[in-house]
């Protein structure tokens, strides 16, 4: 081989090297990428999603213009649960409860763990259809005990709900909505709550015709 050809090889080796480490540099910024937009996505306990892709999905659902119900659950003396199993207990439980929340079908859109022993579902559908939701969450956690790490735990949940189909509604006014409607629930003991707001006060023309 001639100095020059011998040269020309190694100058190209040189380059195929340096295409391959840059390929590699490239995936592994990618895989990072893809691994820290997860995270600031999801749950790290759950994998579910976390509070803040469940509003950027609630925002997009308002956005569509169809009808869309936020349904919230609580898990009933969990702290309880931390106390006496322990907290890798605790871990797994939440983890199994948002399995369950996941196999709902639709037109349960999503589940998502919010804080703490807090979870969301995102409905598409009318007003029964929320509610039926609701209910089949209620049922699916409470139905059987959960079997964790050191026992099982017998879970109850107050869940509370509610519907829009106004696109301009506010995804944090529905949380609110569903999050009162929920804590009704726990106060009452009833299980499952909907949010049903007053009836606006009659038009007067409405009035003036039930009069005359």
């Amino acid at each position: 081989m001639s100095p020059t050809v011998h040269t020309i090889a190694i100058a190209g080796g040189g380059i195929l090297a340096g295409l391959a480490l840059a390929g590699a540099l490239l995936w592994h910024q990618q895989q990072a990428l893809r691994v820290a937009r997860y995270q600031a996505t999801h749950d790290d306990v759950t994998g579910l999603p976390n509070r803040r892709l469940f509003l950027n999905r609630l925002r997009a659902a308002l956005v569509d213009n169809a009808p869309v119900g936020v349904v919230l659950l609580d898990l009933d003396r969990f702290k309880t649960v931390n106390d006496t199993l322990g907290h890798d207990a605790g871990n797994d439980l939440l983890d199994r409860v948002g399995r369950l929340l996941t196999s709902l079908r639709t037109p349960v859109e999503i589940a998502a763990r919010l804080s703490g022993d807090e979870f969301a579902l995102l409905v598409r559908g009318d007003p029964d259809e929320v509610a039926a939701a609701a209910h089949a969450a209620s049922l699916v956690l409470t139905a059987a005990p959960i079997r964790v790490v050191n026992g099982e735990v017998t879970v109850a949940a107050s869940v509370g709900y509610t519907h829009t189909h106004d696109p301009h509604a506010s995804p944090r006014q529905l949380l609110a909505e569903a999050d009162a409607a929920m804590y009704h629930a726990k106060r009452a003991r009833t299980g499952v709550h909907g949010h049903h707001p007053l009836a606006p006060p009659p038009s007067r023309r409405s009035r003036d015709r039930h009069y005359h």
